[in-house]
């Protein structure tokens, strides 16, 4: 599926070309850093360097064999450095470490004025039945908004596993990732890279409803655990 987007987009860009530069057709590719080199990081990397992004991991071991292992599977776009340095690079910052490492993360990675930062975290406790609840009445993505007041903060991914990132095909039908925040065009490049990927974006509004997203989260895992597991598919309604 990876090289089919890389002919896909080479394609695109080409018709672009020919066309006059009509750039409409197609999104600006963007330097995005991911912070982090776990599960999520290593779906997504991949999944936006073959339509044309610029990765660059953020570790506070960049020279492990496993981040060079990750860096050559994303391909000659990817690099990888420490975790500050990546986050300066890139217009786009998604914050993929576990969820309450987050604030310490963000204390490191310097001015992040401008930029959009992604939160595909889950805060969460686990019960004494086994199922995942809230951890706090505040959502990590508005604790984020509220630590960097001048980036701007789109809460995405954090209602699918990251073999769904993957390989959404597999699913058996389309899958939805709903997303927050408060600047609309923040939230209109994010979504450009969920359609890229073979996903389906619905902005559910401002960065306030991540509270919800989290909750929504908690459902599909909670079902995943007792055997009855699903994907989200939001299907848009038709108008009047």
């Amino acid at each position: 599926m990876i090289q089919l987007r890389i002919v896909f987009s080479s394609f695109l860009q080409l018709v672009v070309v020919m066309l006059g530069g009509i750039t409409a057709l197609t999104a600006t590719a963007e330097t995005i850093a991911i912070i982090g080199t776990g599960e999520v990081a290593g779906a997504l990397g991949p999944e936006f360097a073959a339509i044309g992004h610029e990765i660059v991991y953020g570790s506070r071991n960049p020279d492990r064999e496993s981040v060079n292992e990750l860096v050559g599977k994303t391909g000659v776009m990817a690099s990888a450095t420490g975790q500050r340095e990546a986050a300066q690079r890139g217009q786009i910052v998604i914050l993929a470490v576990p969820w309450n490492v987050v604030g310490t993360t963000l204390n490191t990675l310097g001015d992040l004025s401008g930029k959009i930062v992604v939160d595909p975290t889950n805060p969460r406790i686990v019960g004494n039945d086994g199922l995942s609840d809230y951890v706090s009445e505040t959502s990590n993505a508005e604790q984020i908004q509220t630590a960097i007041p001048e980036a701007d903060v789109v809460k995405a991914f954090n209602t699918m596993s990251w073999r769904t990132m993957v390989e959404p095909d597999s699913t058996g039908g389309p899958v939805t990732v709903p997303i927050v925040g408060n600047d609309t065009e923040a939230k209109a490049v994010i979504a450009a890279l969920i359609s890229g990927i073979g996903l389906e974006p619905v902005d559910l509004g401002p960065v306030r409803y991540a509270h919800v997203l989290e909750g929504m989260y908690y459902l599909w895992g909670n079902a995943a655990a007792q055997g009855h597991g699903f994907n989200y598919y939001l299907r848009p309604a038709i108008a009047d």
